[in-house]
Protein backbone atom coordinates (compact mmCIF):
# COMPACT_ATOMS: atom_id res chain seq x y z
CA UNK A 1 0.00 0.00 0.00
CA UNK A 2 1.12 3.62 -0.62
CA UNK A 3 2.08 6.03 1.77
CA UNK A 4 -0.16 9.08 1.42
CA UNK A 5 3.16 11.18 2.00
CA UNK A 6 3.70 10.11 -2.07
CA UNK A 7 0.07 11.88 -3.15
CA UNK A 8 2.07 15.46 -1.70
CA UNK A 9 3.05 17.94 -3.68
CA UNK A 10 6.44 18.29 -4.06
CA UNK A 11 7.57 21.52 -2.68
CA UNK A 12 10.31 21.49 -4.94
CA UNK A 13 7.24 22.05 -7.80
CA UNK A 14 6.08 24.43 -5.89
CA UNK A 15 5.62 27.93 -7.79
CA UNK A 16 7.43 31.13 -6.04
CA UNK A 17 5.12 32.76 -3.76
CA UNK A 18 2.45 30.10 -4.00
CA UNK A 19 1.37 28.91 -0.71
CA UNK A 20 -0.46 25.19 0.40
CA UNK A 21 -3.11 25.17 3.26
CA UNK A 22 -1.68 23.45 6.32
CA UNK A 23 -4.46 20.65 6.42
CA UNK A 24 -4.51 17.12 3.61
CA UNK A 25 -6.60 15.39 3.19
CA UNK A 26 -6.31 12.05 1.90
CA UNK A 27 -2.88 12.75 1.01
CA UNK A 28 -4.07 15.88 -1.11
CA UNK A 29 -2.82 19.58 -0.42
CA UNK A 30 -4.61 22.60 -1.54
CA UNK A 31 -3.15 25.72 -2.55
CA UNK A 32 -4.01 28.54 -0.48
CA UNK A 33 -4.06 31.44 -3.19
CA UNK A 34 -6.53 34.35 -3.84
CA UNK A 35 -8.04 34.24 -6.94
CA UNK A 36 -7.63 36.80 -9.79
CA UNK A 37 -9.18 39.86 -9.41
CA UNK A 38 -10.43 38.87 -13.27
CA UNK A 39 -12.36 36.19 -12.14
CA UNK A 40 -13.72 37.74 -8.38
CA UNK A 41 -14.64 40.81 -10.68
CA UNK A 42 -16.90 38.26 -12.94
CA UNK A 43 -17.95 36.69 -9.74
CA UNK A 44 -19.33 39.62 -8.36
CA UNK A 45 -20.45 41.38 -11.49
CA UNK A 46 -22.54 38.05 -11.87
CA UNK A 47 -23.97 38.59 -8.35
CA UNK A 48 -24.89 42.07 -9.25
CA UNK A 49 -26.90 41.46 -12.73
CA UNK A 50 -28.71 38.40 -10.92
CA UNK A 51 -30.03 40.66 -7.93
CA UNK A 52 -30.90 43.61 -10.32
CA UNK A 53 -32.47 40.75 -12.90
CA UNK A 54 -34.59 39.58 -10.31
CA UNK A 55 -36.00 43.00 -8.88
CA UNK A 56 -36.64 44.49 -12.53
CA UNK A 57 -38.14 41.34 -13.79
CA UNK A 58 -39.82 39.45 -10.83
CA UNK A 59 -40.73 42.17 -8.54
CA UNK A 60 -41.39 45.07 -10.21
CA UNK A 61 -42.48 43.62 -13.66
CA UNK A 62 -40.75 46.84 -15.67
CA UNK A 63 -39.91 44.24 -18.70
CA UNK A 64 -42.71 42.30 -20.35
CA UNK A 65 -42.33 38.99 -19.96
CA UNK A 66 -41.83 36.49 -23.16
CA UNK A 67 -45.58 35.79 -23.18
CA UNK A 68 -46.63 39.30 -22.69
CA UNK A 69 -44.54 39.79 -25.81
CA UNK A 70 -45.99 37.01 -27.28
CA UNK A 71 -49.27 38.62 -26.56
CA UNK A 72 -48.52 42.01 -27.79
CA UNK A 73 -47.09 40.68 -31.33
CA UNK A 74 -49.74 38.94 -32.18
CA UNK A 75 -52.10 41.52 -31.27
CA UNK A 76 -50.41 44.13 -33.40
CA UNK A 77 -50.52 41.52 -36.08
CA UNK A 78 -53.88 41.20 -35.97
CA UNK A 79 -54.71 44.66 -35.78
CA UNK A 80 -52.65 44.90 -39.23
CA UNK A 81 -55.14 42.43 -40.60
CA UNK A 82 -58.29 43.80 -39.58
CA UNK A 83 -56.73 47.27 -41.67
CA UNK A 84 -56.57 45.34 -44.45
CA UNK A 85 -60.20 43.40 -43.67
CA UNK A 86 -62.26 44.45 -47.10
CA UNK A 87 -65.68 43.23 -45.69
CA UNK A 88 -66.83 44.20 -42.45
CA UNK A 89 -69.29 41.68 -40.49
CA UNK A 90 -70.41 41.54 -37.09
CA UNK A 91 -67.65 38.68 -35.77
CA UNK A 92 -64.73 41.10 -37.23
CA UNK A 93 -65.87 44.19 -35.12
CA UNK A 94 -66.73 42.07 -32.22
CA UNK A 95 -63.09 41.27 -32.67
CA UNK A 96 -61.93 43.88 -33.36
CA UNK A 97 -63.27 45.39 -30.24
CA UNK A 98 -61.52 43.26 -28.14
CA UNK A 99 -58.17 44.00 -29.60
CA UNK A 100 -55.90 46.52 -27.36
CA UNK A 101 -53.93 48.06 -30.45
CA UNK A 102 -57.32 48.88 -32.44
CA UNK A 103 -59.15 50.35 -29.47
CA UNK A 104 -56.01 52.64 -28.61
CA UNK A 105 -56.09 53.45 -32.70
CA UNK A 106 -59.96 53.70 -32.28
CA UNK A 107 -60.29 55.76 -29.24
CA UNK A 108 -57.64 58.12 -30.85
CA UNK A 109 -60.19 58.50 -33.55
CA UNK A 110 -63.48 58.89 -31.31
CA UNK A 111 -61.21 61.39 -29.12
CA UNK A 112 -60.93 63.95 -31.81
CA UNK A 113 -64.00 63.57 -34.02
CA UNK A 114 -66.54 62.70 -31.74
CA UNK A 115 -66.49 63.31 -27.96
CA UNK A 116 -67.57 66.51 -28.42
CA UNK A 117 -71.14 65.40 -29.46
CA UNK A 118 -71.40 62.15 -27.08
CA UNK A 119 -68.85 62.46 -24.49
CA UNK A 120 -65.17 61.75 -23.33
CA UNK A 121 -66.65 58.72 -21.74
CA UNK A 122 -69.38 57.80 -24.30
CA UNK A 123 -72.04 59.25 -22.06
CA UNK A 124 -72.93 61.89 -24.38
CA UNK A 125 -71.52 65.32 -25.01
CA UNK A 126 -71.79 68.81 -25.39
CA UNK A 127 -73.07 69.03 -28.98
CA UNK A 128 -76.12 66.95 -28.27
CA UNK A 129 -75.44 63.76 -29.51
CA UNK A 130 -76.97 60.81 -27.41
CA UNK A 131 -75.07 58.70 -25.26
CA UNK A 132 -73.06 55.60 -26.84
CA UNK A 133 -73.07 53.24 -23.76
CA UNK A 134 -76.12 52.12 -22.60
CA UNK A 135 -76.34 49.76 -25.57
CA UNK A 136 -79.35 51.38 -27.39
CA UNK A 137 -79.26 52.02 -30.99
CA UNK A 138 -82.13 53.57 -33.16
CA UNK A 139 -80.54 52.72 -36.56
CA UNK A 140 -80.05 48.90 -35.68
CA UNK A 141 -77.81 47.46 -32.49
CA UNK A 142 -75.51 44.89 -34.55
CA UNK A 143 -71.95 46.22 -35.00
CA UNK A 144 -71.80 46.22 -39.06
CA UNK A 145 -75.27 49.14 -38.36
CA UNK A 146 -73.48 51.11 -35.89
CA UNK A 147 -70.75 50.85 -38.75
CA UNK A 148 -72.85 51.90 -41.12
CA UNK A 149 -74.28 55.22 -39.00
CA UNK A 150 -70.34 55.89 -38.94
CA UNK A 151 -69.56 55.46 -42.15
CA UNK A 152 -72.90 56.98 -44.19
CA UNK A 153 -74.14 58.93 -41.30
CA UNK A 154 -77.76 59.18 -40.14
CA UNK A 155 -80.30 57.47 -42.11
CA UNK A 156 -82.03 60.78 -41.41
CA UNK A 157 -81.25 63.59 -43.56
CA UNK A 158 -83.07 65.73 -40.97
CA UNK A 159 -80.40 64.72 -38.15
CA UNK A 160 -77.04 66.20 -37.33
CA UNK A 161 -74.86 62.91 -37.74
CA UNK A 162 -72.93 63.27 -40.70
CA UNK A 163 -70.64 60.40 -42.76
CA UNK A 164 -67.40 59.62 -41.93
CA UNK A 165 -66.09 57.82 -44.52
CA UNK A 166 -64.43 60.54 -46.83
CA UNK A 167 -62.88 61.94 -43.72
CA UNK A 168 -61.85 59.25 -42.27
CA UNK A 169 -61.62 56.08 -44.66
CA UNK A 170 -62.89 52.80 -43.45
CA UNK A 171 -60.21 51.65 -41.59
CA UNK A 172 -60.21 54.48 -39.37
CA UNK A 173 -64.47 53.96 -39.11
CA UNK A 174 -64.01 50.15 -38.18
CA UNK A 175 -61.50 50.85 -35.32
CA UNK A 176 -63.85 53.99 -34.05
CA UNK A 177 -66.99 51.56 -34.39
CA UNK A 178 -64.50 48.72 -32.25
CA UNK A 179 -63.77 51.25 -29.72
CA UNK A 180 -67.49 52.25 -28.85
CA UNK A 181 -68.26 48.65 -29.17
CA UNK A 182 -65.80 47.27 -26.60
CA UNK A 183 -67.80 49.15 -24.15
CA UNK A 184 -70.34 47.09 -24.54
CA UNK A 185 -70.82 42.69 -24.68
CA UNK A 186 -73.19 40.92 -27.41
CA UNK A 187 -76.06 40.56 -24.78
CA UNK A 188 -76.22 43.96 -23.90
CA UNK A 189 -77.57 45.76 -27.40
CA UNK A 190 -80.76 46.44 -28.25
CA UNK A 191 -82.89 48.78 -30.89
CA UNK A 192 -84.43 51.77 -30.07
CA UNK A 193 -87.89 50.02 -30.77
CA UNK A 194 -87.05 47.89 -27.56
CA UNK A 195 -86.78 51.17 -25.68
CA UNK A 196 -89.70 53.49 -26.50
CA UNK A 197 -88.54 56.40 -24.72
CA UNK A 198 -85.71 56.12 -27.03
CA UNK A 199 -86.69 58.46 -29.35
CA UNK A 200 -83.74 61.04 -30.58
CA UNK A 201 -80.92 60.84 -32.69
CA UNK A 202 -77.89 59.43 -32.02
Amino acid sequence: MSSPDKNRQDRDDIPPGATLREHVYDGIEEYDQRLPNWWLWTLYITIIFSALYWIVWYTFRAVPSDEERVTAAMQEIEARRFAMVGEIDDDTLWAMSRNPNVIASGHTVYRDQCAFCHGDDLGGGMGGGLPLDDGVWKWGHAPVDIYSVVRDGSPDPTKGMQAWERELGPRRVAEVTAYILSYHDPENMETAQDSPGRASER
